[in-house]
C-alpha cells in the first residue's frame, strides 16, 4: 500500500513539474504586450531580477529551489541582482503573475525585455545536487548582467 502511495505520489509531482514546465516556455516565448511601464514597475534597480513563484504548501524540493537560489544570489551578486519569493496562491492578485502568465511553480530570470526560466533546472537540482543548479543559476544570471 506504502508503494502504491508513494508510486502516486511521484507521478503527480512528475505531472506538475511537467505542467509547470510547459507554462514556462509559454512565458519564455511570449513577445512584449507594448505595455507602458509605469513608476511603480521600475522601484527595482536591480540590474536582473529573480522571482520564484511557488504555492503555499511546498514540498522539500520547492523550499530547496528558495533557498539555493537565495543563498547563491546573496553570495555572488549584491545589489545587481534582486530576488523576490511570491507566493501565488496567497497573492493570486499580485501584477507579476499576471504580466508573466504564470500558473505553477516558476523561477524566473528578468533583465529588460530578457527572461530566462530555470524551473526544470531547480526543480531537477536544487535538491539532489544543489550545486549543479547554482552553477547553471551563475551562469544565466552572468549572461544577463
Amino acid at each position: 500500500m506504502k508503494k502504491i502511495i508513494s508510486s502516486l505520489s511521484f507521478i503527480l509531482f512528475v505531472g506538475i513539474a511537467m505542467v509547470s514546465a510547459q507554462d514556462a516556455d509559454r512565458v519564455r516565448t511570449a513577445q512584449p504586450s507594448g505595455e507602458k511601464v509605469t513608476a511603480a514597475d521600475q522601484k527595482v534597480t536591480s540590474e536582473v531580477q529573480v522571482y520564484y513563484f511557488h504555492a503555499t504548501r511546498r514540498c522539500a524540493t520547492c523550499k530547496a529551489v528558495e533557498a539555493v537560489t537565495r543563498k547563491t544570489i546573496e553570495e555572488n551578486y549584491g545589489q545587481k541582482v534582486s530576488f523576490e519569493s511570491i507566493d501565488s496562491e496567497e497573492n493570486a492578485a499580485h501584477p507579476l503573475i499576471e504580466k508573466y502568465e504564470i500558473s505553477g511553480q516558476t523561477l524566473l530570470l528578468v533583465s529588460g525585455d530578457q527572461k530566462t526560466d530555470l524551473t526544470n533546472d531547480a526543480f531537477l537540482y536544487a535538491n539532489s545536487s544543489p550545486e549543479r543548479f547554482q552553477k547553471k543559476l551563475k551562469a544565466a544570471i552572468d549572461k544577463m548582467l
